[in-house]
């Protein structure tokens, strides 16, 4: 990756979704909500922010997920929610965030959410103001190491046992769920950036 990322965005854009278009597409859920992928460039390495939620939440409680929840009556469309909800959990300002595409969207098993993700641009060094309603911190992960840190494991939720693709990146830190089905798709399509090459 380039520390001059001016041809970025458009390499980004070539290979996801357009985000009017990715709204557009069905998926099993109840609850609409989004999420926002925020995505910089720092020592020459894509990296991307998440949340670890707060332990003593009624759902997802401890998890590593991006910034997002469900859609609000006034919000005009999801796009919107993902970027008034990463304002609201980690203090990123609508405007400071280019956004440059989308992903399809993933349902949640255990809440019957349809999540449907916007990916965008910010500058790096951002200073974060977490909720302290919902977030215990804000991750910043290269997303090398995240391609490098998938792995299959086996999990227990809600007492029963299941095998699943997870990003295991710390012994604190393990992405699993709807939120590593975002990374895998994500680190996919922009695996040739990862490396320097051509989309």
């Amino acid at each position: 990756m380039s520390n001059a990322p001016s041809s970025l965005p458009d390499a980004l854009r070539a290979v996801l979704l357009d985000p009017a278009e990715a709204t557009s597409l069905e998926v099993h859920g109840r609850t609409k909500a989004a999420v926002l992928i925020a995505l910089y460039v720092a020592g020459g390495d894509l990296h991307a922010v998440f949340t670890r939620r707060r332990h003593d939440l009624r759902s997802h409680a401890g998890e590593i997920s991006f910034p997002g929840g469900r859609r609000d009556a006034d919000d005009a469309n999801l796009q919107v929610t993902a970027l008034r909800e990463a304002e609201e959990e980690i203090g990123l300002p609508r405007d400071a965030v280019d956004v440059v595409g989308a992903l399809p969207p993933t349902p949640t098993v255990a809440t019957n959410y349809g999540v449907y993700p916007f990916v965008g641009l910010i500058e790096p060094g951002r200073v974060w103001t977490p909720s302290a309603w919902e977030v215990d911190e804000v991750l910043e992960l290269r997303l090398t190491d995240l391609r490098a840190a998938r792995t299959r494991r086996r999990l227990l939720h809600r007492g029963i046992p299941f095998r699943s693709d997870v990003y295991d990146v710390s012994e604190e830190a393990v992405i699993w769920g709807a939120t590593a089905r975002i990374v895998g798709d994500l680190l996919v399509r922009i695996d040739p950036l990862l490396d320097g090459g051509s989309p």
